[in-house]
């Protein structure tokens, strides 16, 4: 499944949901499905960035992956389980922003991704920018993550939507 058709779902999905269920956290530590969206959305605009950067730099960077980088680029994703980020405001999505907002954010992505993609096979592979977990990646590896997080996210996506049967 591709990024295009991933946010496809999310934009659908989105659609359905109330401010209310948007909004609902079901347990001290869970995320409501908004703040979900607000995190997928952020974080891929993010990754488009180091693809960016990736195309501008001109010095060729030699080293590479980590092993859990490595890992997931040979499995094509992330592992199943669930993550959890430290703690601190960069890793606390809004709970706060309204649909449209959202839909907004989701429509920056694919349009994005859609301008990226169409440029990446220009762009030198050696040019790299360097993932906090994953080591260093080059523009089309940051591009691939944008579709690996969207997928990752679905399981937790329709976990918080079972929640909202109990609202």
């Amino acid at each position: 499944m591709s990024g295009s058709s991933l946010i496809t779902i999310y934009k659908n999905a989105l659609n359905h949901y109330t401010v209310e269920q948007l909004r609902y956290i079901s347990a001290p530590g869970v995320w409501s499905i908004g703040q979900m969206y607000d995190h997928v959305i952020l974080t891929a605009l993010d990754y488009l960035d180091q693809v960016e950067k990736c195309a501008a730099t001109v010095e060729e960077q030699t080293l590479g992956k980590t092993e859990a980088g490595a890992y997931i680029f040979q499995t094509g994703g992330f592992p199943p389980i669930k993550i959890k980020l430290p703690e601190g405001p960069e890793n606390a999505p809004s709970n706060a922003e309204s649909k449209e907002d959202l839909m907004r954010g989701l429509d920056q992505v694919q349009l994005r991704m859609r301008q990226w993609e169409a440029k990446l096979d220009e762009i030198d592979p050696k040019g790299k920018v360097q993932h906090g977990g994953f080591g260093w990646l080059n523009a089309r590896e940051w591009f691939g993550l944008v579709d690996m997080h969207f997928r990752h996210h679905l399981r937790q996506k329709n976990e918080l939507e079972q929640s909202l049967i109990l609202i």
